[in-house]
């Protein structure tokens, strides 16, 4: 069995794995993120989420569990972000 196998969301965060079936669902999906994510209130969340994932900077003593915890998110963030900009373009 492949890693992206056993791990389909860890392929990339543009939902390449781990979303549904190519093709009409995906593009749906696609859409409603960017329908929730496209007016002012849904980018002021995701700007929000980014600020405090994908900027958060860690101590140099945080430890694994902290750290995984960190990359869990900022991936999260990115993937709903990734789809929304893929229903928008």
């Amino acid at each position: 069995m492949s890693e992206a196998a056993a791990w389909p969301w860890a392929e990339d965060a543009s939902g390449a794995a781990g979303t549904t079936d190519e093709g009409a669902d995906d593009r749906e999906l696609a859409l409603a993120f960017a329908r929730c994510f496209g007016d002012a209130d849904g980018r002021r969340v995701l700007a929000h989420l980014r600020a405090i994932t994908i900027e958060r900077r860690s101590l140099p003593a945080a430890g694994e569990a902290e750290l995984r915890h960190l990359e869990g998110q900022r991936f999260l963030v990115a993937y709903v972000a990734a789809m929304a900009a893929r229903g928008r373009g």
